[in-house]
This record gives structure tokens, C-alpha cells and sequence, in this order.
């Protein structure tokens, strides 16, 4: 297996810092990747982050991770995380392990966010530790 982990994020990940910072927090998507690019290299490992606010850009992404043997990826689907099938059999038919990323805890919101297409076919799920939810998602991918 390759040693990179692709990050991948969707729709309105892009506004992060700016978008509700009560609920997801003031780290933008350029701090958490520098966050992640300082503790990959720590660990001997390459992050390839990427943002879509588009569905088939993530199921692309996803079939890319498997055809380079990526070790891992973290995604954090945003909206399509409850709505999107697509991207749920994206996760069930490559062998590259995901690990389904939320900065807030979608338990603990509104309950139309208690169902996840994701973390129904990923490998784990880690949620509701802001930022630092990126940092453990990529220490369990390391020891993938």
C-alpha cells in the first residue's frame, strides 16, 4: 500500500471557519489540512486533501483512492453524508479502508443527521471533536 491517505470533503466544507463556527468551529479547511500535513509527515505519510460541493467529484475520488492504493481515506461527506447511496456503494465497492469525519456530533443535531449512508459501508466513524476529529481519524488510518 502507497503512504498516502486522501482527505476528502464535501459540500460546504469549503466555507468551513465562516459557515455556523458555533457548530463546526473556527478551523478553516486550509488550517486542517495544515494540521494534517504536519502530523502525516510526523508519521511517515502523504495527505492528498480535496473539496467538492459536487456528489460524483467524491465518488470519483473515492474509485481514484482504490486504483492508487491509497492507505486510506478520511471523508467527511458533508450533506450527502444523509442522502447520498451513491456514495455509500462508491465506500462498499472499493477495499480502501474510509473513515466517515464530522467535525460536530450528528447525534446530537437535528434528526434527519442521525442516519449516515457513510458510516453504514466505512470501516469507522470518529465525530464531534471539531478539527481534532481530522487528527484522530488520520492516527487510526496510520495504523491501517
Amino acid at each position: 500500500m502507497a503512504d498516502i491517505v486522501y482527505v476528502l470533503n464535501g459540500p460546504n466544507l469549503n466555507l468551513l471557519g465562516l459557515r455556523e463556527p458555533e457548530i463546526y468551529g473556527r478551523d478553516t479547511l486550509d488550517d486542517i489540512a495544515g494540521m494534517l500535513e504536519d502530523r502525516a509527515r510526523e508519521l511517515g505519510l502523504e495527505i492528498d486533501l480535496r473539496q467538492s460541493n459536487h456528489e460524483g467529484h467524491l465518488v470519483d475520488w473515492l474509485h481514484e483512492a482504490q486504483a492508487h492504493q491509497a492507505r486510506a481515506v478520511l471523508l467527511n461527506a458533508g450533506g450527502f453524508t444523509h442522502t447520498s447511496v451513491a456514495i455509500h456503494d462508491a465506500i462498499k465497492s472499493v477495499t480502501t479502508p474510509v473513515i466517515e469525519v464530522h467535525l460536530s456530533n450528528p447525534h446530537a443535531r437535528e434528526e434527519f443527521r442521525h442516519h449516515s449512508f457513510v458510516g453504514r459501508a466505512a470501516k469507522g466513524t470518529i465525530a464531534g471533536f471539531g478539527a481534532l476529529s481530522y487528527l484522530l481519524a488520520l492516527e487510526a488510518a496510520a495504523r491501517f
